[in-house]
């Protein structure tokens, strides 16, 4: 007898707006959504690209008084998230805009919810913590990676080298703006990165062991991975291709719809250590643990990833289920080399002496670990940083 789909929740934002010039309508989406004052949040490098000019002069169009808080950094510590609260508050703004890579997104969830004054941010570290209110809040990526736009996650970094998570619906924004002109011309190394993570969000949530992985994060997965498999490289080789950056664009916010519902695990819990203690970019990190993981969980849990490979390289459709699952990890790390990408721990300045500190504070990431298709300890994290060394 077939099982019944078991019940789940799919949490995603009321609006998506997406194309080319789409982000020539912030100014009246902004009127309409988020106020009269509204705070933009983003980077210096966004900044120096030209693109917070183009958002202003469309939103004071609109009638829409902006102020603007460029200073997020990668891996954004508690410091600037704090700062962006408070430069909310000081400007009296009625909702945030979030411009940028996928720390800026994090930084502006976190802004429009701290702004209120109701929570403090050690207070929401953790799952369903943040209960809000929060200011209304749009969030437009430049980097087709983290899916941060269509996700209730933000991630900080915590003290010298640690990172924890507010994961609420409550920081889900209520317009997700997705234009891939603004991907345009992003440098290739940034581009293979963050594609490499946003396939991580896939091939995760489509494997997770979480209770909640449900059809639609599935069939999202997959549809994720049948776009970027085949414009990854293309978006890396030409930065003006329009219709692989809408393909790369797409598929990371697929891919974050994904995850956002049925939680990745191992990869993201070993590459976070990297981040902190060596500053290795996120998507990067996520990169250089993402084979060694498959491979150990393919050996007694393939199906997965025997059923995606075929979406992401559709010339492993013809090797059998246990190969296929071992063929994807292959075809993974060679697309990353392609691109360009570090291929060793090693490479990334990671010494051989740091691994087991590494691993302890791996298996602290109990929260994705619980999510792993396939149970490991310490030890078995310890041996796939050997791997990956």
């Amino acid at each position: 007898m077939t099982e019944p789909i078991a019940p789940f929740t799919f949490d995603t934002p009321p609006s998506l707006v997406f194309g080319f010039g789409a982000a020539g309508r912030i100014g009246e989406i902004a009127a309409a959504r988020l106020g009269s004052r509204v705070l933009v949040v983003t980077d210096p490098g966004v900044v120096a690209a030209g693109l917070v000019e183009p958002a202003l002069a469309a939103l004071a169009g609109a009638g829409v008084e902006a102020a603007v808080f460029p200073d997020v950094v990668a891996d954004p510590p508690e410091a600037v998230v704090r700062a962006a609260a408070a430069a909310a508050v000081a400007f009296e703004a009625t909702g945030v805009v979030g411009l940028g890579g996928g720390s800026s997104l994090d930084v502006a969830k976190l802004a429009a919810l701290l702004a209120i004054g109701r929570e403090d941010l050690a207070d929401v570290y953790g799952v369903r913590r943040a209960k809000g209110p929060r200011l209304p809040l749009l969030l437009a990526p430049t980097t087709a990676g983290t899916g941060s736009e269509v996700t209730p996650i933000a991630v900080v970094t915590t003290g010298a080298h640690e990172k924890m998570g507010v994961s609420s619906p409550v920081i889900i924004p209520d317009v997700a703006l997705l234009d891939p002109e603004l991907t345009l011309g992003l440098p290739p190394a940034v581009t293979a990165a963050t594609g490499i993570d946003a396939m991580v969000h896939a091939i995760e949530a489509y494997a997770s062991a979480s209770p909640n992985n449900n059809p639609i994060s599935r069939a999202l997965a997959v549809e994720a991975l049948r776009l970027m498999g085949g414009a990854l490289e293309r978006a890396v080789a030409d930065g003006s291709d329009r219709a692989a950056r809408a393909d790369m664009l797409f598929g990371a916010m697929l891919a974050g719809q994904a995850f956002a519902n049925s939680p990745v695990a191992a990869v993201h819990a070993l590459a976070y250590p990297l981040g902190g203690h060596y500053g290795v970019p996120h998507g990067l990190s996520n990169a250089l643990i993402l084979p060694h993981v498959l491979r150990f969980n393919a050996e007694t849990v393939p199906g997965p990833y025997a059923t995606l490979a075929p979406h992401a390289f559709p010339a492993l459709a013809e090797i059998g289920e246990q190969g296929r699952a071992h063929a994807l990890a292959d075809a993974l790390a060679a697309l990353s080399a392609r691109c360009g990408l570090a291929a060793r721990l090693r490479d990334v300045g990671v010494e051989e002496s740091a691994l087991p500190h590494l691993a302890t504070d791996a298996a602290r990431q109990t929260r994705l670990l619980v999510n792993n298709p396939r149970p490991l300890g310490e030890a078995d994290i310890l041996a796939i940083y050997r791997r990956a060394w």
